[in-house]
């Protein structure tokens, strides 16, 4: 077995956490120069997921670091192309298979060579290619330029979801490929179009080995969380173990140890060189933040369980459809399952971990509910009545 090398630092678990935070942008004046595209290129991923109850979860991770920014503002700055007037309009960003599917900044395209030539050299699929689908689409996208799956013939063959047609199975395994790409959502659809067409020149390529791909997705990882073990690092951008440490000596990443953590951890150097100092954000989190994205992370670094409910049967769940972790003070202080019904926030269900938390859950509340035009907020349940009754108390006293 290979030894691991000396750590170069060793931090409590409070310094930790707050390097986590500074590094996942809750720590500290938000980059509003940087804006929106500021914030995808900070954590390197921005993960896409079709629920939407206060906001799709793309919207809520700017929203969560920035403050109320608008949602169309939002969506622009991922998918509107610019130009500085002296060359053709470029995309700012693509969506392909990160951690989940996510979006990415656009230069990070050569460092996803990888995974392209994975799926390309993958034997088996769920879904069968009909003979001259892929061929078809592809001609399709070079004469009539970016297309939805409808506008190529349809995405389904029935209304089930997963029964994809023979033009959606051909489209999305030439995106899997690397020949056609995603770099803009219409309506919650995907535009495809030529990679050769919509990538910039400067990045389109796949000339980077599989050493040089990990390396870089190791490093921005590690960049992302701060600080973190083997197995954090590796979930980041959903690397295989062996992956990590075939690279990880070489990223740039330092050793360190982190009180009460039971295996070796990796910081990023430049977190090491200043303590972690500024104001905190008090705010609702999407269940797809990166902050939360692996649930031991999480609850190694912040004591708090996190677990999406939207797929678990109504009867079992404990917490809500969508229970959104509430960040205040540095700390994960509760949860609120939230709703829309016309002008009112709905807090169905508010589980809180301490009645100290109250005041903090009620800012959230209220920035949320401005955030998505609502004016008023109700809270149907909590996990105790005298805890529904402070929080009912509090959202009076702010709003009136």
């Amino acid at each position: 077995m290979t030894s691991l090398p000396r750590p170069t630092a060793d931090l409590t678990a409070d310094e930790a956490r707050r390097i986590a935070l500074r590094a996942q942008g809750f720590l500290g004046a938000p980059d509003r120069r940087g804006g929106v595209r500021g914030v995808l290129r900070h954590l390197g991923a921005v993960q896409l997921d079709t629920i939407s109850v206060l906001a799709r979860s793309h919207e809520l991770i700017p929203y969560a670091r920035l403050g109320a920014v608008g949602r169309k503002t939002v969506d622009t700055a991922y998918w509107t192309p610019a130009s500085d007037g002296t060359a053709p309009p470029s995309p700012h960003a693509f969506e392909y298979w990160s951690h989940a599917a996510c979006i990415l900044p656009v230069e990070e395209w050569p460092h996803f060579a990888f995974r392209r030539r994975a799926y390309r050299a993958r034997p088996h699929w769920n879904h069968a290619l009909p003979d001259g689908t892929y061929e078809q689409v592809i001609k399709q996208l070079r004469t009539e330029g970016p297309l939805t799956a409808t506008d190529l013939g349809g995405a389904k063959k029935t209304s089930e979801w997963w029964d994809w047609s023979g033009t959606k199975v051909a489209v999305e395994r030439a995106l899997m490929h690397g020949e056609v790409v995603c770099t803009e959502r219409r309506g919650w659809k995907r535009v495809y179009d030529l990679a050769e067409r919509a990538i910039p020149a400067d990045v389109l390529h796949d000339e980077l080995d599989d050493t040089e791909c990990l390396r870089r997705l190791v490093r921005l990882a590690g960049q992302s969380l701060g600080v973190g073990t083997r197995a954090d690092i590796a979930d980041y951008h959903r690397l295989k173990g062996e992956q990590v440490d075939a690279v990880l000596a070489d990223s740039g990443l330092v050793p360190v140890t982190v009180e009460g953590w039971a295996k070796p951890a990796w910081a990023d150097p430049a977190a090491l060189e200043t303590p972690p100092r500024g104001r905190h954000r008090t705010t609702l989190l999407s269940p797809f933040d990166s902050l939360v994205w692996e649930r031991a992370r999480t609850e190694r670094v912040f004591g708090f369980t996190h677990r999406l409910e939207a797929y678990v049967p109504k009867p079992k769940r404990v917490y809500g459809y969508f229970a959104m972790p509430v960040l205040a003070g540095g700390h994960l202080v509760g949860r609120v399952d939230p709703a829309r019904e016309g002008a009112t926030l709905v807090a169905k269900q508010v589980t809180l971990e301490s009645p100290k938390a109250v005041p903090a859950v009620a800012q959230a509340l209220l920035e949320a509910a401005t955030w998505v035009d609502c004016t008023n907020i109700r809270v149907e349940r909590a996990n105790t009545p005298s805890l529904r009754e402070a929080l009912t108390t509090e959202l009076a006293r702010t709003l009136g």
